[in-house]
């Protein structure tokens, strides 16, 4: 018996994929959902066999199909105050709660419901539904599953990614990049300061860093790409930051995390570099102090930004079934960026309010919901043509 799409996202909403943990019951049932109508699966595993994206072609094997994507990760409930089971969906006011039903986990139901419905039309061109993990915590499971996409499936034309935008298309979204700085210092009692390194003092050097590469960047006049934004410019950011263990300790470590969030008109990599060169000459500085001084750091390669494509497939075809004309950018990164740099044409476009995301009782709206329903059926149904 086919399930509707709210029955979909009671069992989705049910499995707490939370990041941290394994999502693989979750798409043991996906992947039992889809052989039930006849669909077959392919998984691309983690490096821990403990997590698994999964996608899927309906309907004939050519090019010039449509995607669409979401991600099966959520973010934990810890801390957080819920009146209701967060891994239970329940409807009071119009609203669905739970964990996931609006990122994103009420776009997958969406999509993963439009499989039947694909299948009982002449399709011309394949749906193809992709399922990551990871989402959350870097978009770090995308990239390998499209990879994988791109040696399996026949190339599609176009790739809706489902993060909730209250059904409008979003054509830009920021790239960020992540940097984990680790200074090392020399401990010395801190009546012989000039003896020893001080990780914090030295990491202070770092947040000056900042601080002027902010004023510098917002000194300068954004591109029209940019100007789009808000705010227009790159943003650089310290997280955290931890160090030292007593008041009278010259500091051994510190731990700090730098980010830059970067709009679709900047170029991420100019940043990351002027930030790898001071980091370079700060650590040769504190080793020709004292050899066991220093700093090391890691950098996450970060997310693409997604840029405005003009005449994009992928925003043309959803401008066209939803009448939206306006222009929508945003400042949080998603997987459409991954899809758009490996040759999709990409746009953002689900159901829900991102300002719900993340949040304690997280909700959306039955009537997004319903909405996203059928403006789905619309994409599906461009596929007979």
């Amino acid at each position: 018996m086919d399930l509707t799409a709210r029955q979909i996202l009671d069992r989705l909403v049910a499995f707490p994929t939370v990041s941290r943990d394994s999502n693989l019951d979750l798409i043991d049932w996906v992947e039992d959902y889809l052989a039930g109508h006849g669909v077959s699966a392919r998984r691309v595993y983690d490096a821990t066999g403990t997590k698994a994206a999964l996608y899927a072609n309906v309907g004939p094997e050519v090019e010039g199909g449509l995607v669409l994507s979401g991600h099966t990760d959520v973010v934990p409930v810890d801390g957080q105050d819920w009146s209701t089971d967060p891994f239970t969906v329940v409807e009071a006011g119009g609203k669905l709660y739970g964990r996931g039903t609006c990122d994103m986990k009420g776009f997958d139901a969406l999509a993963l419901a439009m499989v039947p419905h694909a299948l009982s039309l002449d399709l011309k061109r394949p749906l193809q539904i992709a399922l990551s993990y990871d989402e959350e915590v870097g978009c770090v499971g995308a990239p390998p599953m499209i990879d994988d996409m791109l040696g399996h499936l026949p190339r599609a034309a176009a790739a809706i990614i489902g993060e909730p935008t209250m059904l409008r298309a979003v054509t830009g979204h920021n790239a960020s990049v992540l940097f984990a700085i680790h200074v090392h210092g020399y401990e010395v009692h801190s009546s012989k300061l000039p003896e020893g390194v001080s990780a914090v003092h030295e990491a202070g050097r770092i947040l000056g860093w900042v601080n002027d590469r902010n004023d510098a960047i917002r000194a300068e006049a954004p591109n029209a790409v940019s100007a789009a934004f808000d705010p227009p410019f790159t943003t650089v950011h310290v997280g955290t930051i931890e160090g030292g263990t007593a008041h009278n300790i010259t500091a051994k470590d510190c731990h700090l995390s730098v980010g830059f969030r970067c709009p679709a008109g900047d170029d991420p990599e100019r940043h990351a570099q002027a930030l790898d060169a001071f980091l370079t000459e700060l650590d040769a500085s504190l080793r020709a102090r004292h050899p066991n001084a220093g700093v090391t750091f890691d950098r996450n390669f970060g997310v693409p930004a997604l840029r405005p494509e003009d005449g994009g497939r992928a925003e043309t075809l959803i401008r066209r079934l939803t009448g939206d004309n306006g222009t929508h950018v945003v400042t949080y990164g998603t997987e459409a960026g991954q899809f758009q740099e490996r040759g999709y044409s990409a746009v953002v476009c689900g159901p829900g309010d991102i300002a719900q995301a993340h949040q304690p009782d997280e909700w959306i709206a039955v009537e997004q919901f319903e909405a996203g329903e059928a403006l789905l059926r619309r994409v599906v149904a461009t596929l007979t043509e």
